[in-house]
């Protein structure tokens, strides 16, 4: 659970790469001073990469679908090898993704997915927090009175479950943003 807290971060982390460019320039030193440097070819993206963006989607939807029918091993399983999808398409598709602009309504959505993200970011490390909390006060409630002792336990364990679903949800809203930037490649 600490390490789905820091998930937008990671996500940001994995995306500045594929950002940044994959041409790196060659000294002066290294060219002979006739010759002019070429700039390193790019990866284009092929048919390969729309079945990984394929395997992406359809991952990611029957994350969702799992994480409704409280199934939250399997959607964050489903959830994280979707990433992994998106990171590949990032990686060796980012550059022809930089070329293309964001419409207005794929710019909105892409803002409103952040915010959902966000929001259930924050509501996931409240509950974590209060989960703590209420499994303190069991522990300290289980000597003397142990039938309260065992509620909180149980609200403490209820909660944590809830902040987890909260957190893969958010993992999910993340990658609902590098579905709707690489669609063109379903097309």
């Amino acid at each position: 659970m600490p390490i789905l807290r820091y998930l937008p971060m990671l996500l940001g982390v994995l995306l500045i790469p594929g950002l940044l460019g994959s041409g790196l320039a060659q000294t002066p030193a290294q060219t002979p001073p006739a010759q002019t440097p070429t700039p390193a070819p790019s990866v284009k993206c092929g048919p390969d990469h729309v079945i990984i963006y394929k395997r992406a989607v359809a991952l990611l939807d029957k994350a969702e679908k799992k994480l409704t029918a409280r199934y939250t091993a399997e959607a964050k399983a489903m959830a994280k090898e979707a990433k992994n999808l998106f990171a590949i398409i990032q990686k060796e598709c980012g550059q022809e993704q930089r070329e293309r602009l964001l419409t207005d309504k794929e710019a909105q959505q892409e803002a409103i997915n952040k915010r959902l993200a966000t929001d259930e970011q924050t509501q996931a490390e409240r509950l974590e927090k209060s989960a703590e909390e209420k499994f303190k006060k069991a522990q300290q409630l289980e000597a003397n009175q142990p039938e309260l002792g065992r509620k909180l336990w149980r609200e403490s364990k209820e909660e944590a479950e809830q902040a987890h679903k909260r957190h893969i949800k958010a993992m999910i809203y993340a990658l609902r943003n590098q579905q709707m930037i690489f669609q063109w490649l379903g097309k």
